[in-house]
């Protein structure tokens, strides 16, 4: 028993970390390393929530899928963390159907590339 738990824990130390990757709406694919992700268990309509504070990325997990938004303050991750009705605030304040542009990655990836 001690020998396959040294074993065990020989392995895990030797093993490659690999972080997590998504693909979104758009067809890239996000390395999730540096987003702190959230599952979220009280929305019917976010099933995952992940934030990079640093860029400023939202990745939200909807309908098995995953988005992308752009240049979101911390302040409104956590407007929408802290809602009465998840859905509801990400609907009204986040989605790409009420906010246009606001929120795309296409202008800022191009003008980071630059």
């Amino acid at each position: 028993m001690v020998r396959a738990l040294a074993i065990l824990l020989a392995q895990l130390a030797t093993a490659p970390i690999v972080s997590e990757t998504v693909e979104t709406g758009e067809r890239r694919v996000v390395d999730l390393g540096t987003f702190e992700c959230r599952d979220i268990t009280r929305s019917t309509v976010l099933q995952r929530v992940c934030y990079d504070r640093a860029q400023q990325d939202l990745i939200v997990g909807v309908e098995g899928g995953y988005d992308r938004y752009c240049g979101v303050t911390a302040a409104t991750v956590e407007r929408l963390l802290d809602a009465p009705s998840m859905g509801q605030f990400f609907n009204q304040n986040i989605k790409r159907e009420v906010t246009g542009h606001r929120y795309a990655c296409g202008a800022r990836e191009r003008i980071q590339r630059s």
